[in-house]
């Protein structure tokens, strides 16, 4: 993996040991690259210009949205909807989907969730009046998927939760959840924010509704995501926001709405972001897949080792390699987080410490926070070896 390593400009520059993908992964130069000749050969607004630049952005970001339809599986390139990011798609879904709801029909989240996949079906309970039901976990950390015939009934009608956790890794058993929801008739949304570098996917094998994900967390910039939808969702569901491009006709008396999936993207959208994000997805398509995750399953492995060799830590999260992502999140006893990533920064490991927008599972771990190291492709053991070094230092500073 040294080489895929020294595609990434900012690896090359610094003596980094980045471990904050979960947040945030590096950008390679082939996505670098793509952004600024867009930016330097195809900058226009998009859509409604005539002239050579602005059909070349519209083709460009037309382009981008057929690729991401391919990376996520979709035969129709409709079903994708550009957004600023997970959190605008999940809201999007909350807003739209959910003003349809009636007072009383409920929605089931988890106790994984991302406060993104938790705080707005939250508004939309005080909005509409909608019942929240909330699925448990097991102790290891994953949905405890036994409890799906007591939390799901008949007035469910829409069951959002992660589909890899950003605190404990454990992926879900989407079969599962799918099956509990058709049972009753049911949508089912996906937060695809963690999983999504860890693709191509095919989602509408998956039988969910609703799919969400962030492109910074997929080698591309920031300020970009996806929602896809199946096609008959979207056109059943009115716009989220208001403005151009949304519009078919408008008058001082009355809107009528674009087809799907402009309906859903008011304003100038992200252009040269969302042909970053095309570049990215590509660039993971290109990838050795089965090499990657089983480098990825040996690292993590290594990282749970270490974190099991040393009495003070305590692993959140599933112990084994079984169905889990390189997400690895522990707690240290009498060391806050924030204090174990400073340590670690000296030793140029970068970490992320905190309640990780997840405080409902920190609450039910009885931890103020947790220390999170999450790993990408371009990680390697060098990563692991200054991580496990700066961890004895802080533990050995902190007694």
């Amino acid at each position: 993996m040294a080489a895929l390593r020294r595609q990434f400009p900012i690896l090359e520059q610094c003596d980094l040991h980045y471990l904050d993908n979960g947040a945030t992964t590096q950008v390679p130069r082939a996505v670098l690259d793509v952004i600024v000749a867009h930016e330097t050969s195809h900058r226009a607004n998009v859509h409604r210009g005539v002239h050579r630049l602005a059909e070349a952005a519209t083709e460009a970001f037309e382009d981008a949205r057929a690729t991401m339809a391919r990376f996520l599986g979709a035969a129709d390139k409709g079903e994708i909807v550009f957004t600023g990011g997970t959190t605008g798609a999940i809201n999007l879904v909350a807003h739209a989907f959910g003003n349809r709801l009636a007072p009383g029909d409920e929605v089931v989240v988890s106790l994984l969730e991302h406060h993104s996949n938790l705080v707005p079906w939250q508004m939309l309970r005080d909005r509409r009046g909608v019942v929240l039901r909330v699925l448990p976990i097991t102790g290891e950390g994953r949905l405890d998927l036994d409890n799906l015939g007591r939390v799901v009934g008949a007035r469910t009608r829409l069951i959002a939760v992660t589909h890899v956790s950003n605190v404990t890794g454990a992926v879900t058993d989407v079969a599962r959840v799918v099956e509990a929801a058709r049972a009753v008739d049911a949508a089912v949304l996906l937060d695809g924010a963690q999983a999504a570098a860890h693709g191509p996917w095919d989602i509408p094998a998956l039988g969910v509704d609703f799919y969400a994900l962030s492109c910074h967390k997929m080698f591309g910039p920031h300020g970009v995501g996806v929602l896809w939808a199946r096609r008959e969702r979207l056109a059943a569901m009115d716009p989220f926001m208001g403005g151009g491009e949304m519009i078919r006709t408008v008058t001082l008396e009355r809107t009528t709405f674009a087809d799907p999936p402009q309906r859903f993207e008011a304003g100038t959208p992200p252009i040269a972001q969302a042909v970053g994000m095309a570049a990215a997805a590509r660039w993971i398509e290109a990838l050795p897949r089965e090499a990657c995750h089983a480098h990825l399953a040996r690292l993590t492995g290594r990282l749970i080792e270490g974190l099991a060799e040393r009495a003070r830590t305590r692993l959140i999260g599933p112990a084994g390699l079984q169905a889990r992502m390189p997400v690895v999140a522990f707690a240290t006893a009498g060391i806050h987080p924030h204090d174990v990533c400073q340590v670690l920064d000296s030793h140029g490991v970068a970490l992320r410490g905190g309640h990780h927008c997840a405080q409902p599972l920190m609450d039910h771990f009885d931890v103020a926070g947790t220390t999170r190291a999450s790993l990408a492709v371009y990680n390697d053991d060098g990563d692991v070896d200054a991580f496990l070094t700066g961890l004895d230092d802080a533990l050995g500073r902190f007694r």
